[in-house]
């Protein structure tokens, strides 16, 4: 076989093995991310008509507020829920095991939800919510790792992104069936809650033609004969000696140092700052307001100004905006580096917030001031896509070698999670008493973040996991040991330098 299919059988593999993962447990959360979003006003009113039908009065208008709080915030308090679940699960099942056990849950939320309308239960779909939420917690953090543990170091950037673009597109799917002629009306919104289940079940049935992370398969269950197949799977080749000798050499350090626990990885010097650095990063990712605008998209342009009946389509080209500018990142990762990419996208962010809170306290005063509120909003949401949305993911994977991996993605999920859930809760408080004011609070948490990128988190790009460690090892004040009797780090990494050399998407 030639080099040119070579490199075309692992390009094929490997990119069907990154959209079905990704398809289906990524697109699943950016879809309940937005699904309730266009549709809110006929669930409010089954809500209320199914309280009536039950008690023979209408709901009070706090006890509405209430439920409909729950029904959006259950969502990413599941999500925290399932990521204290990632790391026992990926260690126990492996990569590819953990998703498909959370596609077999993953279906029972969809079916309760489209159901909901007929059982006459609004306890259902806040049920239903939490469940699915768990399910995204799992998802949002395994699908990166599994994706960064299949990829080699030039594509790792790249594929690691391809989640995010999932959450993008999978958010943008919801809000075109939420239009109001398609499923966002008083009948078609059981169906669209219940459709998230569609994607879960199609990973169920291919994932498993795809193979486990070689990497857990070797330094984790210590079965190299398996981990070179799927290696020589992924890879196209016979040839993967180089590779697999990058993760023995991983192995052989950590042995040096230990295998960690969740508790321990909280203690352990040597990672000390990259676990500070993932919970900055996953704080001001979430904390930066972009899902005060994902949930509260319509009152948002209600409040810039945009009409009643248009609030819908501007809601869809934003979130064609958003996926646009995940694809444009996908391609520009390698090239551009982790690091820059953060830095613009949270600079861009504070300064959309900042003029956006310009724009919305003087609109009622100039008539053409909705127009750059909405503008503001574009350009934010160009800023988050290129940068603080899809970046964080794949930092977490490369800043943690195997045995401290699952922990770390434990960690940046339940502050991911726990953050979103903070803004969805608290953003209509800070809406009714701060007004336009409370986009400041999202434009310093942008700053904050920003200052600390650029004082802390190295560059990333093209590194081994090793590499990773001994950049941040410095900062630690510690040693990477490698074991009594093997060379230093720097030496031993020096036969692999030019050892995987990929075409590229």
């Amino acid at each position: 076989m030639c080099a040119i299919e070579k490199d075309d059988t692992f390009l094929n593999f490997l990119a069907l093995a990154t959209l079905i993962s990704a398809f289906g447990s990524s697109f699943q959360y950016g879809y309940n991310v937005a699904v309730i979003n266009s549709p809110s006003p006929f669930m409010q009113q089954f809500y209320n008509t199914t309280y009536l039908e039950r008690y023979g009065r209408p709901m009070e208008e706090n006890f509405l507020t209430l439920l409909w709080s729950l029904s959006v915030s259950m969502y990413p308090l599941g999500g925290f829920f399932g990521s204290l679940m990632v790391a026992p699960l990926v260690n126990k099942l492996g990569r590819k095991g953990t998703l498909l056990f959370n596609n077999i849950f993953s279906i029972v939320p969809a079916v309760m939800m489209g159901v909901s309308d007929i059982a006459k239960s609004y306890e259902i779909i806040i049920v239903a919510r939490f469940i699915v939420g768990i399910c995204a917690g799992l998802s949002s953090n395994v699908v990166p790792m599994y994706l960064g543990e299949l990829s080699p170091k030039n594509l790792r950037g790249a594929l690691g992104i391809i989640p995010q673009l999932f959450i993008t597109i999978g958010i943008l799917s919801a809000q075109v069936l939420g239009i109001r002629n398609i499923l966002g009306n008083s009948t078609g919104w059981p169906l669209m809650l219940g459709l998230t289940g569609i994607p879960a079940l199609i990973e169920l049935l291919l994932l498993p033609f795809f193979p486990e992370s070689p990497r857990y398969m070797l330094i984790t269950r210590g079965d190299e004969k398996t981990a070179r197949k799927a290696l020589q799977r992924l890879r196209g080749w016979d040839d993967v000696d180089a590779e697999m000798s990058e993760m023995h050499l991983e192995d052989k350090s950590e042995r040096a140092e230990g295998r960690l626990s969740v508790l321990s990885l909280l203690s352990q010097p040597s990672l000390r700052w990259q676990l500070v650095s993932i919970i900055i990063m996953n704080m001001g990712q979430q904390l930066s307001g972009v899902n005060a605008i994902y949930y509260y998209a319509d009152s948002i342009y209600a409040t810039a100004g945009v009409k009643q009946n248009d609030i819908q389509y501007v809601t869809v080209g934003t979130g064609a905006v958003n996926v646009f500018m995940t694809i444009a990142a996908v391609f520009i990762v390698e090239a551009s580096g982790r690091r820059l990419l953060l830095l613009c996208g949270f600079g861009i962010c504070c300064g959309a917030c900042v003029l956006l809170t310009v724009a919305l306290k003087i609109q009622e005063t100039v008539t053409w001031m909705p127009y750059i509120s909405i503008t503001c909003v574009i350009i934010y949401v160009i800023g988050h896509a290129i940068g603080p949305s899809p970046i964080p993911y794949v930092v977490t994977t490369e800043m943690f070698r195997q045995s401290a991996r699952p922990a770390a993605f434990m960690v940046a999920g339940s502050v991911h999670w726990l953050s979103n859930f903070t803004v969805g809760l608290v953003f209509p408080f800070l809406e009714v008493s701060l007004g336009p004011y409370s986009f400041i609070i999202f434009s310093i948490i942008c700053l904050v973040t920003l200052v600390y990128i650029w004082l802390v988190v190295p560059e990333t790009k093209n590194k081994t996991f090793l590499e990773v460690c001994q950049m941040f090892a410095k900062r630690n004040k510690v040693e990477i040991k490698l074991g009594d009797g093997d060379l230093p780090l720097k030496e031993s990494k020096e036969s692999l330098e030019d050892a995987i050399k990929v075409t590229a998407f």
